[in-house]
């Protein structure tokens, strides 16, 4: 499975999953129709599947150009987004599994995602976790938005303690599983991290080595959990530093004021 990141709007990506030797493919998230269409050509191509993780329109724009282009696509969300996705078909809860390919007897070559359920941001989110065929090699989180490379969503629909749930789960996969995101948020993300985690050094340099690579347009996009663990506030709610930064003891709390002070930055 490949994976090709489609930059579309102002800061969104798409996802595109391409299995060139099936000659299919599904997309993540496609807030726009046309690029995905282009990609889609260009790799000559067919789309079996449209994976949605919240509403919002820069997640599902272009799902009804998309179903119009491949009317056998199906067309995956949440259980709770129902009515709310253009073209659903599929409604999913925390713990159902979904596949991409099919290689009968061969595990290797079959993709099975889980799907977890995380609001927060939205009270029907869901992520698309592909866990690693071979020891060697990372899994893929498909995290909409959620968790950011160095920050989180905003919480529209849902509450602080919801979000601490929904980040609990998602932190407890490896360290090496990639995070695809879905927006380029990360250089102003680590602008405000570290002024609630100052002495974190491993932080510092992060803030540095990302400067330079959107200096020269180089996107962000996957990051890596271990990283995000080690300088991503909003998964350190529990870390001694941070919560003296808010002063506040309590693991909830601490998030709220951190999403808080990130609100207003």
């Amino acid at each position: 499975m490949e994976i090709i990141r489609i930059p579309v709007l102002a800061d969104n990506y798409i996802f595109l999953m391409v299995d060139l030797e099936l000659k299919i493919a599904a997309v993540v998230d496609p807030a726009e129709a046309a690029p995905v269409l282009a990609e889609l050509a260009r790799q000559q191509v067919e789309l079996v599947a449209i994976f949605n993780t919240h509403h919002h329109g820069d997640h599902v724009g272009g799902n009804k150009e998309l179903i119009a282009a491949f009317p056998d696509v199906r067309v995956y969300g949440g259980a709770e987004d129902r009515g709310r996705i253009p073209g659903q078909q599929v409604y999913l809860v925390d713990g159902d599994r979904v596949q991409f390919g099919d290689y009968p007897g061969d595990r290797l070559r079959q993709r099975i995602g889980e799907v977890l359920f995380i609001p927060g941001h939205t009270r029907a989110h869901i992520a698309y976790y592909f866990p690693p065929v071979e020891s060697d090699v990372p899994g893929e989180l498909f995290c909409g938005d959620t968790i950011f490379a160095g920050g989180c969503g905003r919480l529209f629909e849902g509450t602080p303690a919801q979000m601490v749930g929904s980040m609990t789960k998602l932190r407890q996969l490896p360290d090496n599983t990639r995070i695809w995101c879905a927006h380029e948020y990360t250089l102003g993300n680590l602008k405000f991290a570290i002024t609630v985690d100052p002495d974190n050094r491993e932080l510092q340099q992060r803030l540095v080595d990302v400067t330079e690579s959107r200096r020269k347009l180089i996107p962000t996009v996957p990051t890596l959990l271990g990283i995000e663990k080690r300088t991503n506030p909003f998964l350190r709610w529990d870390v001694g530093a941070l919560q003296a930064s808010v002063a506040s003891n309590d693991a909830v709390e601490t998030f709220a004021r951190i999403r808080g002070r990130k609100d207003q930055f």
